[in-house]
């Protein structure tokens, strides 16, 4: 699996939500039909730079080598970030099917991150070069 592309669209996605929780938490709170409050604006802040700073952790690794044992430890808290958020957003939207086509949209982003992250996880990268290198030695 090409890693980079996965470390660079997820790296993409976490960054434009980072940045809008960081610089519109009111608008985004407003959207949602929230009530706002001085508090819940400055916690969509501090989780918006949660988000940016997952962003920039996965575009700093994406060059890197990723699955198996290799930075297992970013593999696992992309995989546990998307499975938990992806689980939540589906059971929002089970309970609300009404939900914004945003929230949905986002659920399905979401969800297939989770997919790929769990295959990157499990799967040992060098086998394919292995493979890859004993076929183009013949």
């Amino acid at each position: 699996m090409n890693t980079k592309a996965l470390m660079t669209s997820s790296a993409i996605i976490l960054a434009l939500i980072g940045i809008s929780l960081i610089f519109f938490p009111k608008e985004i709170l407003g959207y949602l039909e929230l009530s706002t409050s001085d508090a819940l604006e400055l916690l969509m802040q501090i989780i918006g730079s949660l988000y940016f700073a997952f962003a920039m952790l996965n575009w700093m690794s994406k060059g890197s080598i990723i699955g198996g044992i290799y930075n297992r430890p970013i593999a696992i808290a992309n995989l546990t970030h998307f499975v938990i958020a992806g689980l939540a957003l589906i059971k929002g939207i089970l309970a609300n099917p009404s939900l914004s086509y945003i929230i949905w949209s986002i659920a399905i982003i979401y969800s297939i991150f989770a997919t790929l992250f769990g295959i990157v996880a499990f799967k040992h990268p060098v086998r394919e070069n292995k493979i890859d290198n004993q076929t183009s030695s013949k």
